[in-house]
């Protein structure tokens, strides 16, 4: 059912204050920024291994990202799991009595299908199913 950690999310503030972090200190490589209008986020990629760190900078404050940096402040905000066929991988869990976000997977950053799991259901952490076509996908 999953295969792999595909990446993991992290809430900042600002990209550009957190980044030299991930890239001067940690000597992590930058893949890229994109901006994801539809979710009002600015999405800068890491790659650690075989998976990523996803830093997730909000571009308004109507972003879900920007409140959950009120609440919570920076760290983690999800956890992605890479998945083939996130329809099936919906119809499973939703049969297993796991709430979803999104009944519907939508186009995240990267041009991936994701969708979420509600934190109530997976034992309050926030769980993210990410489908890639063709494994090669345009950050690596």
């Amino acid at each position: 059912m999953i295969k792999k950690i595909d990446h993991i999310g992290i809430a900042v503030k600002s990209l550009e204050e957190t980044l030299p972090f991930y890239t001067n200190v940690l000597k992590l490589p930058l893949l890229g920024i994109e901006e994801v209008e539809s979710e009002k986020l600015k999405v800068a990629f890491l790659k650690i291994g075989d998976a990523k760190l996803e830093l997730l900078e909000p571009t308004s404050a109507e972003s879900t990202i920007a409140k959950f940096l009120e609440k919570r402040g920076q760290g983690i905000h999800h956890v992605a799991l890479g998945v083939d066929s996130i329809q099936d991988r919906i119809k499973e869990i939703k049969a297993k009595g796991i709430r979803m976000i999104q009944e519907e997977p939508k186009i995240g950053a990267g041009g991936a299908l994701v969708a979420f799991m509600h934190p109530k259901s997976t034992e309050s952490v926030l769980f993210e199913l990410c489908e890639k076509k063709g494994e090669g996908e345009k950050h690596d």
